[in-house]
């Protein structure tokens, strides 16, 4: 089949991939020309772990395309995905300037019959908005379907090739056969492709994050209660988690999400039930609780220090928004970093795979290490922000050398309590017991 997918972000060049990678033809089309050089040269342009061996594979063969020209990428398609950005506008709410752009673009280039599918994130009623946009232009037939995507990042790949579910919005039976054609590889051991109507896909996109954003956010708040009353958020963790009503994922406290979905997606389905005049109450609570657990770590730091910061130094161990990527939209670590330095500190950060994006955002606002260990020569403290692999088994006998303190405030639980105890750290984690040594 051959397959154009608009804008090569991170959803649009896991998607194209992969489906390059069960003999599709896909072409790619993006107005970023240097980008599309790269992605040409065989150049990847996200941290995604094991795309880039697809990627390199499908290239080689001849199965992935790239092109800056709409017309060019969708001339030969039957199936059009849009992967295009959705940026929260100030108020929360969707912007769609992108998605219905193309749509109008294609309008006036269509000559047949096709099937656009929304892959973006997109609120309800966005599948009949592009219909209306591609019919200013366009008076043949053709058909809009809602195929949102439920990557991971981190396990992109897996996630794609190997879905739980595969949700598809759509009225046409042609369309419908199309859509089912080109899962059909992606589904063999007979997890489920789910058909719905247009805006029933679109809601459930949002519904989805939303309601795993509201996991994380109970137990940070969980999390606060057992530091007020001396309980083990890990216990409790567990013993809900046995519960198969409940389960055992998105149950870790810590310093809050962040990334592209969760914020964005909550936002939106916050905006969305306003528009129709519904105050979705729980979601509201859902995003205060996250933008002070961001935050969590900073007044204990405060409190060690007396109060005052002024012309203390921290090591940072990750900038990520979550490990496996180098994606730092909404990562706690910028929000740590701004208060840190707002008190007249310094950081010193290391990430195995952020820190050049950190660097494009925020410059020499803070500085950068060759290694985890590098990071905390001279520090005061060492704050974990991210919980990469590598940083959960480290040599405590080189930190306790390289820290002018031994100390650590962890975002994210990586250690073990009487570890701490033993080796005579001072550490404050999230909702467990303060292992006090000043």
């Amino acid at each position: 089949m051959k397959i154009a997918i608009v804008g090569t972000g991170y959803v649009g060049l896991v998607t194209g991939t992969c489906f390059a990678e069960t003999g599709n033809e896909v072409i790619c089309v993006d107005i970023d020309v240097n980008k599309v050089n790269k992605l040409s040269n065989g150049e990847i342009t996200i941290y995604e772990p094991g795309l880039e061996k697809l990627f390199l594979r499908n290239v080689k063969e001849n199965r992935l395309h790239f092109t800056t020209n709409l017309e060019e990428g969708v001339k030969d398609a039957k199936l059009i995905f849009l992967a295009l950005p959705t940026p929260p506008g100030g108020d929360g709410r969707a912007d769609l300037r992108y998605i219905l752009g193309v749509a109008r673009d294609l309008g006036k280039i269509m000559k047949e019959y096709k099937v656009i599918v929304d892959k973006s994130t997109v609120p309800v009623g966005t599948a009949e908005k592009v219909r209306a946009a591609i019919a200013e232009n366009y008076k043949g037939e053709f058909d809009v379907v809602s195929n949102p995507e439920f990557l991971r990042e981190g396990v992109a790949v897996d996630d794609f090739m190997k879905p739980d579910r595969v949700v598809i919005g759509v009225n046409a039976e042609k369309a419908r056969k199309l859509m089912g054609d080109l899962y059909a590889p992606f589904v063999r051991q007979g997890n489920p492709v789910i058909y719905m109507d247009e805006k029933s896909a679109e809601l459930t996109k949002y519904a989805a994050n939303s309601f795993l954003a509201t996991k994380i956010s109970f137990m940070n708040e969980v999390a606060k209660l057992c530091e007020l009353l001396g309980a083990d958020v890990d216990m409790v963790r567990k013993g809900i988690g046995s519960d198969d009503r409940i389960g055992k994922r998105f149950l870790f406290p810590g310093i809050g999400y962040g990334g592209s979905c969760f914020p964005k997606d909550v936002q939106a389905l916050v905006w969305s039930s306003a528009e129709v005049n519904y105050d979705f109450r729980i979601l509201n609570a859902v995003m205060q609780v996250n933008e002070d657990q961001k935050l969590h770590l900073v007044p204990g730091i405060k409190d060690y220090f007396n109060g005052d910061l002024k012309g203390k130094h921290f090591a940072l161990w990750g900038l990520a928004f979550k490990p496996n990527t180098d994606d730092i939209r909404e990562a706690p670590a910028l929000y740590i970093i701004d208060a840190l330095v707002k008190e007249g500190a310094t950081v010193t950060a290391f990430d195995p795979e952020a820190m050049k994006n950190v660097q494009q955002e925020i410059g020499d606002k803070i500085k950068y290490a060759s290694d985890q260990y590098d990071a905390l020569k001279g520090a005061d403290a060492l704050i974990i922000a991210t919980e990469w692999n590598e940083f959960r088994m480290p040599q405590f006998e080189k930190m306790a050398e390289a820290l002018k303190n031994k100390v650590i405030f962890d975002g994210r639980n990586l250690f073990d309590l009487s570890t701490m105890r033993e080796l005579g750290f001072h550490y404050e984690s999230v909702g467990r017991e303060k292992i006090i040594n000043k």
